[in-house]
C-alpha cells in the first residue's frame, strides 16, 4: 500500500500538538465548543442532503422545538443526526474499532422514525447515484464489500490518520451500502476515525456540496485521494483554529 505524504498535514499537525499540549481543556469551554461544532456538523449534513432547515432553526429543533412549515423528516433527521454523533462519541471514548456492527448502528440512528424497515439493513436492490460516474456493487456482493472495507481499514493502520478518514469515507460512498443515509452515514465514519485519532470533526460544509461531490466522484472513478483528502483537511484545519481561537491558543508557537 502506497501511503501519502505527510507534508500536506505538517500545519494540522502542528496546530494538534498546540490542542493537546493544552489538555485538559476548561470544562464550559470544552462544552461549548463541542456543542457548536456538533451543531454545525448536524446542519451541514443534513443540508448536503436536501433539508432545509437553516443553522438556526436547527438549533432550536435540538432544543426540543417545533419549526412551523417544516416537515417531521426534517425535524427527525436534526434529532437523529445529533443521536448519531451521540453514538459515535460513545464509541471514541471506548477506544472501539470499526466494525459492520457499528457502520449499522450509526446508519440505524440516522433514519431511525424515517424509515424503520430500513435502518440499520443493507440495501435489497441494486441502485444507481444520480450524477455518479461508477455505479455501486451489487446489493448480493454487499456482505463481502463491507468486510472488505472493515479489512482494508485495519491494514490501512500505517496511513495518516486524515488520509485514513478520507479514504474509508470515500471507499464507504463507493459501496452505498444502504438505500437512503449514506451522505450522513459517511460524515458520521469520517469523523468516527478522525476523532479517534484526537483530531476535532471535520464539517463538510453545505457551500462545499459540489467540490465534495466532484473530489469523491474523481476518487471512486480513479483512486486517487488527493482532492477528498485535501478538502477534509481544509475541514479539520478550521475546526482546529475554533478549538484554538477559542482557548486563546491561535498565536501560540
Amino acid at each position: 500500500m502506497t501511503l501519502p505524504p505527510t507534508a500536506p498535514f505538517e500545519a494540522i499537525d502542528n496546530d494538534k500538538s498546540k490542542l493537546d499540549a493544552a489538555h485538559p481543556l476548561p470544562k464550559h469551554s470544552l462544552a461549548t465548543l463541542r456543542e457548536k461544532l456538533a451543531l454545525e456538523w448536524t446542519y451541514h449534513s443534513n443540508a448536503i442532503e436536501g433539508n432545509t432547515l437553516t443553522l438556526r432553526e436547527t438549533k432550536v429543533v435540538l432544543e426540543g422545538i417545533t419549526v412551523g412549515g417544516k416537515s417531521l423528516r426534517e425535524h427527525f433527521e436534526a434529532t437523529n443526526h445529533r443521536d448519531a454523533i451521540l453514538y459515535v462519541e460513545e464509541l471514541v471514548a471506548k477506544s472501539e474499532p470499526l466494525s459492520e456492527w457499528q457502520i449499522r448502528n450509526i446508519h440505524s440512528l440516522v433514519l431511525k422514525g424515517i424509515d424503520d424497515g430500513e435502518a440499520g439493513r443493507y440495501r435489497q436492490e441494486n441502485v444507481v447515484i444520480a450524477g455518479a460516474s461508477t455505479t455501486p456493487p451489487d446489493f448480493l456482493h454487499l456482505p463481502q464489500e463491507m468486510a472488505s472495507l472493515v479489512e482494508w481499514h485495519v491494514e490501512a493502520q500505517g496511513m495518516h490518520p486524515i488520509a485514513r478518514a478520507a479514504e474509508l469515507h470515500t471507499r464507504f460512498v463507493k459501496i452505498h451500502p444502504f438505500v437512503d443515509g449514506n451522505g450522513r452515514t459517511a460524515r458520521l465514519l469520517l469523523n468516527f476515525q478522525l476523532m479517534k485519532a484526537g483530531y476535532p470533526p471535520a464539517i463538510i460544509r453545505k457551500e462545499d456540496r459540489l467540490a465534495d461531490y466532484d473530489s469523491l466522484d474523481e476518487a471512486c472513478v480513479t483512486g486517487n485521494y488527493t482532492e477528498i483528502t485535501q478538502l477534509v483537511a481544509q475541514a479539520v484545519q478550521r475546526s482546529l483554529d475554533t478549538y484554538l481561537q477559542v482557548l486563546g491558543l491561535s498565536g501560540a508557537r
